[in-house]
């Protein structure tokens, strides 16, 4: 066994070779047993197991000696070659939700192996760009403390190109100023930061006897979709627009904005004898591009 392995480590596997489970697997060459032993005591710097072999029995042993000297309980999940993403990451069961009136999660199989081993057969197969495509997007999926979510929105914001998709379950006016429209009294900050680089849809009321104790509001689940071709703009910029732009929200623009335009000295044309929640999202997006 290398030396760089840690002392606790190669007092584990040796111990391993004594056990009764190791000396049923003796027609399995010694190298073969001691890779297993290894990946059983210290997984993670293991860094996985690479097996080349054909579906004979020899491979199965193998697999069934893994299984005998990992912790009893642990879990190990095949993943199939053409797995899609719901399948294999999970996330919000829309159907079942519906049908139960609360929030109903969809595990995926790397949730269902969370702490244990899964087995890609096949994986030299797998497309080095379905790969990537696999690891680089996330789906975040969470039940957001009412009282910070905007802060929690706007965090995800900033790392929108690494996500795939957003569910959350919050308080219903906050879903309902996310996907606002202008001239209404929801349209609002939010609106204008999250509608500029996500389609979203306010999928599920809850109403407050989905749960015990009941809360004093409504919750709703919003699915939040970061668009594929998002305008190129200085987000900076936006956020500083929007946020003098409702800052005082029955005056208008012409006070508020108005004047931070000609700080900017913008020559374009813009309207300011308007209010902020009468300017739709894709003004405010060309605003930006156009100073």
């Amino acid at each position: 066994m290398p030396h760089s392995y840690s002392q606790p480590v190669r007092a584990a596997v040796r111990s391993m070779t004594t056990s009764r489970v190791w000396k049923s697997s003796a027609p399995l060459a010694g190298t073969a047993r001691h890779v297993a032993a290894l990946f059983a005591v210290d997984p993670v710097g293991t860094g996985g197991v690479g097996i080349r072999a054909l579906a004979t029995p020899v491979r199965d042993a193998w697999l069934q000696l893994l299984r005998d000297l990992l912790p009893e309980g642990t879990p190990m999940r095949r993943v199939p070659l053409h797995i899609n993403d719901e399948r294999l990451l999970g996330g919000l069961d829309l159907a079942a939700t519906l049908q139960a009136g609360r929030p109903i999660a969809q595990q995926g199989v790397l949730t269902l192996a969370d702490g244990g081993v899964v087995l890609l057969a096949m994986a030299e197969r797998l497309a080095a760009a379905t790969a990537a495509a696999k690891s680089s997007k996330i789906r975040v999926v969470g039940n957001l403390p009412y009282n910070i979510s905007t802060p929690i929105l706007f965090h995800l914001l900033a790392h929108v190109d690494a996500v795939k998709d957003q569910h959350f379950m919050l308080q219903k006016e906050v879903v309902d100023r996310m996907v606002a429209q202008p001239c209404t009294s929801d349209y609002s900050r939010l609106s204008v930061m999250l509608q500029w680089r996500y389609a979203m849809e306010n999928v599920l009321l809850v109403p407050p006897d989905a749960f015990d104790p009941p809360p004093r509001v409504d919750s709703a689940i919003v699915r939040m979709l970061p668009l594929a071709e998002p305008p190129s703009l200085n987000v900076k910029t936006l956020e500083a627009l929007v946020q003098i732009a409702f800052s005082q929200r029955r005056k208008l623009l012409r006070h508020t904005l108005g004047k931070w335009l000609e700080e900017k000295k913008f020559g374009g044309d813009f309207d300011v004898h308007r209010r902020a929640e009468e300017v739709p999202v894709a003004e405010y997006v060309a605003l930006v591009q156009a100073l």
